[in-house]
């Protein structure tokens, strides 16, 4: 793909928007961005969230194209942080899936459909059944609690808040233009002539422009809840996941002993602090993994409300008109942000440089054009 020239203006500075911004400064081109928050993302849905990347285990709920872009994306991972001039944690020591006795039925149907997923598959590892030996040699510190487990290779995580750090560390270091704090309408930066395109990044933030028309494809916001525990006791090794009829929950360990606890999934944009509920659900669950979590420290309990298009998907939405800048907008990632974001980049790279994208078309990533957004693009 041919470097892109000229002025961009990037609306939303999470994880979408710093992508993008860096991106685009590496190949030359000029970048302002802003954003209502922080360089810390305080308000960005990718600050609240494990960031594990995850594609076979999500096949068991999402659709093959977000599938399709996860494991894309594996490997962009890769490339992305070690282009970045402060190091971020990233492992693919694969995912760990536990469950208790009396929930062996629920964990055979799982397995039975990560298997079939798997199969129609190629690009998918077969997930291995593992006997308490074998689980022992795979993490052994859970191994007293559970008698056997399911392993799904070649899955991995990085840490959300270092790179964060990193990509506002990297948008300095290439002199980009960033406007923290600053609140701006996409559509009055698409009046300045000085823009080759404007690009709305700004997750439930845009909601208002997302919501009209006959084929309405509102978005909203799906509140997600998480607890960041400090637990020296546990040494877990890799993501692990609990099989639970009420609240199946993720534990994704960090570095220094710092581990990401979550769950629920609310259908609301409610960002008030997490309820008792969940907060007790959430910790009774991680101490029947590993008993060392009871003496853990809780460093946070944070919430936050996932960008979420009426299909559970993520699209892209250009428009273009007479006498403005083109207006890339860039939406529902839902809660597979970090498995799927390199995708979404470089469709995104490939549409401001060519105004169409054949990774989007392979990987089935929705892409909409013109004002009444009539045509859809899709595998």
């Amino acid at each position: 793909m041919r470097h892109l020239k000229g002025k961009y203006a990037i609306v939303g500075g999470g994880l979408m928007g710093r992508l993008l911004a860096v991106a685009l400064a590496r190949g030359g081109a000029q970048v302002e961005l802003f954003d209502k928050g922080s360089t810390n993302g305080d308000h960005a849905a990718a600050r609240i969230a494990a960031a594990m990347l995850a594609p076979l285990a999500e096949s068991a709920i999402t659709e093959d194209s977000v599938v399709r872009m996860g494991l894309y994306s594996l490997p962009r991972w890769k490339e992305l942080i070690s282009d970045l001039s402060n190091p971020v944690f990233f492992q693919q020591e694969g995912t760990l899936i536990l469950w208790h006795r009396q929930d062996a039925s629920e964990a055979e149907r799982f397995t039975a459909h990560l298997e079939k997923n798997s199969r129609a598959n190629p690009d998918l590892s077969a997930p291995q059944k593992l006997s308490n030996d074998a689980l022992r040699d795979l993490e052994p510190s859970v191994a007293d609690r559970f008698n056997q487990g399911l392993y799904l290779p070649k899955e991995g995580q990085l840490d959300n808040r270092q790179l964060l750090n990193a990509l506002a560390l990297e948008l300095k270091l290439l002199q980009v233009d960033c406007h923290w704090y600053a609140e701006v309408d996409p559509q009055a930066l698409r009046k300045q002539s000085i823009y080759q395109a404007v690009i709305d990044c700004r997750g439930t933030g845009a909601k208002e422009v997302w919501s009209f028309g006959d084929n309405l494809n509102t978005l909203r916001g799906v509140r997600g809840e998480v607890v960041r525990l400090y637990a020296p006791e546990v040494k877990l090794r890799r993501p692990t996941r609990l099989i639970h009829p009420r609240y199946p929950i993720y534990i994704a360990p960090k570095e220094n002993d710092v581990y990401v606890v979550g769950a629920t999934e609310i259908e609301s944009d409610d960002l008030s602090e997490m309820s008792v509920r969940s907060a007790m659900e959430l910790l009774s669950a991680v101490y029947t993994v590993h008993s060392g979590f009871a003496e853990a420290r809780i460093l946070e309990m944070a919430t936050q409300c996932r960008p979420t298009l009426k299909n559970n998907l993520p699209e892209i939405r250009m428009k273009k008109d007479k006498g403005q800048a083109d207006l890339i907008m860039i939406n529902g990632l839902y809660r597979h942000g970090f498995m799927i974001a390199p995708a979404v980049l470089d469709c995104a790279l490939q549409i401001l440089a060519q105004g169409s994208s054949k990774t989007a078309l392979e990987l089935g990533l929705g892409v909409t054009h013109n004002s009444n957004y009539a045509e859809t693009i899709c595998a």
